[in-house]
């Protein structure tokens, strides 16, 4: 294993697919010749060229669309989102075309493209350029969502988002990409749709996903200093979601707190509290708790971006309440 950055880790799995299959190309704004916003696409161009490593005017509607037209006609495109709330722009494409191609054609057309990019508050960027939007594209019948939280995560999914027949919304955490994380120098895939329990626990499960797996984890190492044993899970990818991996934990633990870092309401936590009910009520010692953003728009100042958002106190003061019911 060696140590790797989030933004490194995705450049290896675009890269290493291209290098297999040349139908595979990178489309979006400055991903070529400025090598990425991010520098995520850094020395593509120089190694694949600007057939497949494109920069695009700042048409979201517009090379979204391509990229659809471009998979239907039987290549594999990675469209780049600078952020998804750009992604706004172009949902048609994404909600009105390739989520809905194949089942509008009745099976005649697949359309393999992922479209990737940073989600979620990254630091007084404001409220336009803060939001998440993972259980908006969840909600789309026809999508995978992935979110990964570790170089680790990042590459192996990638890769499978751009293997997959399907449409895949790959959303990543701005804050993340210069973090670093054991990555094998072997090539690996991993499995859309399976959570990974990232921590075992006897007292309390604690699901999260991308960039809100760092306050779990920080929350389950207090917790231990209480005494409380907190098993962890990383969701990974969030449509399909892996409902077994959590109601086993539940039935385990009896106790749930889920940490996402979207609004409260239709959120994912919504969902999956629904469905644990549902499916372990019997297990349950207590109310199950949601620990999201507040339900406001993020402001700019880092004061209140710190009180919006989910933290470890509010993860510790959650599972403190149902500790003890």
């Amino acid at each position: 294993m060696r140590e790797i950055q989030f933004r490194e880790a995705l450049r290896e799995a675009m890269s290493e697919e291209m290098r297999i299959d040349d139908k595979i190309f990178l489309m979006g704004e400055e991903v070529a010749e400025y090598n990425g916003a991010y520098k995520v696409s850094q020395g593509m161009l120089d190694e694949f060229g600007p057939e497949r490593v494109i920069d695009t005017p700042i048409a979201e509607l517009g090379f979204a669309g391509i990229g659809v037209g471009a998979a239907m006609n039987g290549l594999k495109p990675i469209i780049e989102f600078m952020t998804f709330n750009f992604s706004l722009v172009a949902i048609d494409q994404v909600i009105n075309s390739a989520a809905k191609m194949m089942s509008m054609s009745g099976g005649q057309y697949s359309v393999p493209i992922v479209f990737r990019g940073p989600t979620g508050n990254a630091g007084m960027l404001s409220s336009q350029h803060s939001q998440n939007f993972e259980n908006w594209y969840a909600n789309t019948p026809g999508l995978k969502v992935v979110v990964p939280s570790t170089p680790y995560d990042a590459k192996g999914l990638l890769k499978a988002a751009i293997r997959d027949s399907d449409p895949v919304i790959f959303m990543e955490s701005e804050v993340m990409y210069g973090e670093k994380g054991e990555v094998p120098e072997e090539e690996y895939v991993l499995e859309i749709g399976k959570a990974h329990i990232e921590r075992e626990g006897t007292d309390v499960t604690l699901v999260s996903f991308g960039k809100m797996m760092k306050i779990a984890h920080q929350a389950a190492g207090e917790l231990a200093k209480d005494g409380i044993s907190a098993e962890v899970i990383n969701l990974r990818s969030v449509r399909p979601l892996d409902y077994p991996t959590i109601i086993k934990s539940v039935k385990k633990t009896n106790r749930l707190v889920i940490v996402e870092e979207a609004w409260p309401l239709s959120s994912l936590a919504t969902d999956i509290a629904f469905n644990v009910q549902k499916d372990a009520f019997d297990y349950l010692d207590a109310p199950i708790k949601r620990v999201n953003s507040m339900d406001l728009p993020l402001p700019y100042a880092p004061t209140l971006i710190d009180v919006i958002l989910p933290n470890v106190k509010r993860t510790l003061d959650a599972v403190h309440s149902v500790m003890y019911k």
